[in-house]
């Protein structure tokens, strides 16, 4: 993966770390259509996009449960 890709697409890890959740419930939100846009690599493994992660924070400002 190049480094321009590396800083355009976050794994994971990364955005549960950013979150401070599971990876369980980044699943959960997916699966009810919650979670941020994830692009899914052929090997299975999921990437989002920085701008569509910011875009995500933004949207989700101030709303609570």
């Amino acid at each position: 993966m190049s480094t321009t890709t590396a800083r355009r697409h976050l794994t994971l890890a990364e955005v549960c770390e950013d979150l401070g959740i599971a990876r369980s419930t980044f699943y959960e939100w997916r699966a009810k259509g919650r979670a941020p846009k994830c692009i899914k690599l052929p090997n299975g493994d999921l990437r989002i996009r920085r701008s569509e992660y910011e875009r995500w924070l933004t949207a989700h400002e101030g709303v609570t449960a």
